[in-house]
């Protein structure tokens, strides 16, 4: 029998993760939190059930929850319900598409979901509360620290680290041996071949900062 999940955030990537889930079979989804306003209201048929207001109460029947907000300048917001739910003691599994690679030798915590046709390979380590998204590359003894989003079709070379709350943008190619400071954006189609020390946004082939983060 398949165990219930709740949602949190009823956006665009929401459905994303929807699909995977209805993939995966093996949670039902047994709705959505999301603002008062959307109360009520459906993502893919699934009902926003409450809001943020009600995690305490939710936690009582529920024992699963996924955060569905996107990542991209800043992950504050899923930061935030990371650290609420783990509070009120949720469990934060981790989600896979059948359709993704994973390694039997690579590493996923808590709260991370991987998308359709990513491929992780052996040794790489994915943090918590992390997004590998459609079509991303993780090479070998890759380390992804916790809060990422490892975004369409980008490819991480062998040995490299993200550091935290990092966005890597669609198509984007990390180098090997790279490492990309904390609290970092790399536009899409960026090609970074040398490590990132100071963090902030950056674009280009080859990728320059442009200005800071936030």
């Amino acid at each position: 029998m398949k165990e219930n999940i709740i949602l949190i955030g009823g956006g665009g990537h929401c459905k994303a993760c929807i699909d995977v889930i209805e993939s995966e079979d093996r949670f039902r989804i047994a709705g959505i939190v999301d603002i008062k306003e959307k109360l009520h209201q459906k993502v893919l048929g699934y009902e926003i059930i409450a809001c943020d207001e009600d995690l305490g109460d939710l936690v009582k029947t529920y024992r699963n929850f996924l955060i569905a907000i996107a990542q991209i300048k800043n992950p504050g917001k899923r930061v935030e319900k990371f650290k609420q739910l783990k509070k009120i003691k949720a469990c934060l599994p981790v989600i896979v598409s059948p359709l993704a690679y994973i390694s039997k030798h690579a590493d996923i915590a808590e709260g991370t979901i991987v998308l359709h046709e990513a491929f992780i390979n052996s040794g790489a380590k994915i943090g918590k509360n992390c997004i590998i998204n459609t079509n991303a590359i993780v090479e070998h003894d890759v380390i992804i620290e916790d809060n990422c989003h490892i975004s369409t079709g980008s490819i991480v070379n062998g040995e490299s680290c993200i550091q935290e709350r990092t966005f890597i943008g669609s198509n984007s190619v990390i180098g090997n041996n790279v490492n990309i400071a904390k609290n970092t954006v790399v536009g899409a189609g960026s090609v970074v071949a040398r490590s990132i020390d100071e963090s902030g946004i950056y674009a280009g082939n080859p990728a320059k900062r442009l200005h800071e983060n936030g």
